[in-house]
C-alpha cells in the first residue's frame, strides 16, 4: 500500500469509528456527563483530569479548554479544572517515593473534594494509576467519569458514567477522545450559560 493510500485509509478508519459512536447514540451519554460537570461547577466544584501518554496530553488540553476558553467566538468566565499530570516535581517525587501507580491517586487525595469531578482518560481502561485514581475518587466522594476505549477494561466498573470508544486501535480511540472532550466542554459552557452560573465577557 502506498503512502497516499495509507493516508486515505487512516482518515476513513477514523471516520468509521466516529460513525460507530453516532450509531451507538453518543449524544445522550455525553450530555449526561456535561450535566454532571455543569452541576458540580455550579455548586463550587472543579474538574480534575488524568491520563497517560497521549491521554495525558488530552487531559492537559481539556483542562486548558475549561480554564481559558474553547471557542474564540465565546468569551466566558473561566471554569475550574486541573490536570493532574502537569507538575513534574510532584509526579517524579510520587513515582520515586510511592510508585508510578500512585502518581494520580496521591495528589487527588489532597486536592479532590466531595462533589468534584474526576475525568479519567484511558484507551485500555486498565492502567494501574488510573484505576488507583478512580478508587481514591470514589472514597472521597468525587463523581467519576471515564473516556475509555476497547471494552472499557477494569476502569468501566469504577466509573459512575463512561463513554467507551468502540475501537481497539489506540490512535483512533485518542482521536475520538479529544473530539468528545471538545463536545463535553462546549455542552458544559452552554448549560452553565443557560442556567446563569457563568456569563459572557
Amino acid at each position: 500500500m502506498d503512502l497516499s493510500t495509507q493516508i486515505e485509509t487512516t482518515i476513513r478508519d477514523s471516520m468509521a469509528v466516529k460513525q460507530r459512536l453516532l450509531d451507538n447514540g453518543i449524544a445522550e451519554p455525553i450530555l449526561a456527563m456535561a450535566e454532571v460537570v455543569a452541576q458540580s461547577i455550579a455548586n463550587g466544584g472543579k474538574v480534575l483530569l488524568c491520563g497517560n501518554g497521549g491521554s495525558a496530553g488530552d487531559a492537559q488540553h481539556l483542562a486548558g479548554e475549561f480554564l481559558v476558553r474553547l471557542r474564540a467566538s465565546l468569551n466566558r468566565d473561566a471554569l475550574p479544572a486541573l490536570s493532574l499530570i502537569t507538575d513534574s516535581s510532584t509526579l517524579t517525587a510520587c513515582a520515586n517515593d510511592y510508585g508510578y501507580d500512585q502518581i494520580f491517586a496521591r495528589p487527588l487525595a489532597a486536592l479532590g473534594q466531595r462533589g468534584d469531578v474526576l475525568l479519567a482518560i484511558t484507551t485500555s481502561g486498565n492502567s494501574a494509576n488510573i484505576l488507583a485514581a478512580l478508587d481514591v475518587a470514589g472514597d472521597r466522594g468525587l463523581i467519576r467519569l471515564g473516556f475509555l476505549g476497547g471494552g472499557g477494561g477494569a476502569a468501566l466498573a469504577k466509573c459512575d458514567q463512561a463513554v467507551v470508544v468502540p475501537s481497539g486501535d489506540t490512535n483512533r480511540t485518542q482521536e475520538s477522545h479529544i473530539m468528545l472532550g471538545h463536545i463535553l466542554v462546549q455542552c458544559v459552557e452552554e448549560l452553565l450559560l443557560a442556567q446563569g452560573h457563568i456569563s459572557e465577557n
